[in-house]
Order: structure tokens, then sequence, then C-alpha cells
């Protein structure tokens, strides 16, 4: 077999890549157990019995193991080794599968994502992890990951910072309440409370489903518009908005408002709901006495909406 690691001359082994943790029953659809254990596990290196290791490699897994973090009990995790890019463009990526469960796991085909440093999917890839064997109890094993070219999003895939992660179907993963990071530095830890609460207590979104839920509107004194309204991604992939029109509808089933949006870099991430609120300015006001006791927001019809999806 040949050797794993790129020779750095008299350089110790390094993790190149991120963790990307999840919990068992999340993944393997199974009930946590209740674990008196000790609350950080340490998986131990269990190597493939089909490979046949230089004792250079096995030692830099092990080296390299012993660098990862702790698990929780009931976790299971990828762990970025290496990634090598062959000269046809191929990404051969080398990660630890770790196992904190109690008990042995045999993997099926699974989706994985390649993520850069600030978690947008470069790559996506379903992958049969039965060829991994049984992962024993508490155990971490090096195994290797291929991408083709066409596999990837991005020609910009960085050799350091970037993730492997299982990416979970979205009836197994819980809707979640994500804040753009203006909302994160400026909202009272109760408002975020109340959003937090009211995202769990929704049915979440449809699976693929993309749709707007109103919260909030209201008048200011110099007569603009603010309406606060939670955006509900509930595909499998980010959503990207970058043009937006919208018209506000009010209790006399009146169009009220209607005004475009544009947006740099507005991403909502897969599962996950944002508020936001969008401002019609005074000018955009189509009526001079709106009644807001309840309202409607939705995009003109035959109006030009660019989202994209990744």
């Amino acid at each position: 077999m040949l050797p794993f690691f790129k020779k750095k001359s008299k350089q110790q082994p390094t993790l190149d890549g991120q963790e990307a943790q999840v919990s068992s029953k999340e993944l393997l659809g199974e009930e946590e157990t209740e674990d008196s254990r000790e609350q950080e596990v340490h998986p131990v290196l269990s190597v493939h019995p089909e490979w046949n290791l230089a004792s250079e490699d096995w030692y830099a897994f092990q080296f390299l193991n012993m660098e990862c973090p702790p698990l929780a009990p009931n976790q299971l995790s990828l762990s970025g080794i290496e990634l090598n890019q062959a000269e046809n463009g191929t990404y051969q990526i080398t990660a630890f599968i770790r196992n904190s469960l109690s008990k042995a796991i045999q993997l099926k085909e699974t989706n994985l994502v390649l993520l850069n440093e600030e978690d947008e999917v470069l790559g996506r890839k379903a992958f049969d992890l039965s060829d991994a064997g049984k992962i024993p109890a508490e155990s971490s094993r090096p195994w290797q990951f291929t991408f083709e070219p066409e596999e990837l999003f991005s020609e910009e895939v960085p050799e350091a910072g970037w993730k492997l992660a299982f990416q979970l179907k979205p009836s197994s993963r819980r809707h979640s309440l994500e804040l753009e990071e203006s909302w994160e530095s400026s909202l009272a830890a109760s408002s975020r409370q109340q959003l937090e609460d009211m995202v769990e207590r929704l049915d979440p979104p449809k699976a693929g489903e993309f749709n707007f839920m109103g919260l909030k509107a209201k008048r200011t004194e110099n007569g603009d518009l603010h309406v606060t309204m939670l955006i509900r991604n509930g595909s499998e992939k980010d959503i990207t908005l970058e043009e937006f029109p919208l018209e506000i509808i009010d209790a006399s089933n009146e169009i009220v408002a209607r005004g475009g949006f544009k947006f740099e870099q507005f991403k909502v991430k897969a599962n996950t709901s944002k508020p936001w609120t969008f401002i019609f300015p005074s000018h955009l006001i189509l009526k001079d006495e709106i009644d807001l006791s309840s309202w409607t927001a939705q995009p003109p019809k035959q109006a030009k909406t660019n989202i994209q999806s990744k």
C-alpha cells in the first residue's frame, strides 16, 4: 500500500481538516443510551483489517488520533487529516471515522459534504461506508474519500481548514434558528429565546420547501414601513438571496407597499429559519391609511426573484 502522507521534510504529521460531529440519534436513528461512563470519550485507533500499513503510516495515524478532540458519549464524527489533488483534478481525502458509542457500528451509504472554513459547501457525494467495515466501540478508523471534479461546486478547495461532514436528512435534523451577524450582536437574549421557542413550536417546512412567515409589521414616525419576517429553508442546501421583490397586503386585502430588495450575501443555511426586517421607505407606500391588524407578504406576480441554492 502506498504511503498515505505527503513527505514534509522532518515535520510531524498534522490534522489539516476540521472536526465535524453528529449524534448517533441524528445519523443512525437510534435512541441515545444513558451513559454512566465518563463524559469524555477518547476513541482509540482502529485500522481496517485489510489495510497493510507501513509502520511510519501506522505511527502517524496513532499520533494524529491522539491529537483529535475527545467526543461526548453517543457521538460520531469525521476528523479531517489530509487532502491531496491528483493531476486529473481528483481530490483524495483522508479522515478519521470516529465512534464514541459503547458498541460497534456499521455505516451504510451516507451523504457527505465537503465544506470550507466558512461552512460553504464545496462538494457533495454519497459514499458506501459499509466498505469501511464495522467500526468498533470507542474507536477511530482512518478512511479515504474521493471526490471527482464534477462532484465539486468550486474550483477553489483549500489544503487546510476544510471539513468533511455527514449530511443529515431534513427529517433527521431539528429545524433551528439562524441569525445574521448583525442580529447576533444586537438582539437581546430574551428576544432571541422567544425566536428560538417559536421556531421550535412551529411545524418545520416540508423537505425542499422555502417559505416566509410574517412576524411583525409597523409604521415608523417618518412614514416608513418595517416588516419583519421569518425566512424558512427546509431544503438540504443553503439558499442565497440576491434579489427579492416583495409586496405587502393589509387587512383590507389591498396592496399597500411594493419594493425590491437586493442583498450582497444573504444566506439561509439548510434546515434553518432566519428573521429579517424589510424596510419600505415612505415613497413605496401605496396607501395613506394602512390596516396592519392582519397582513400578508408575497412576491409580486411575474416578478423576478433571484434565489440560488447549493
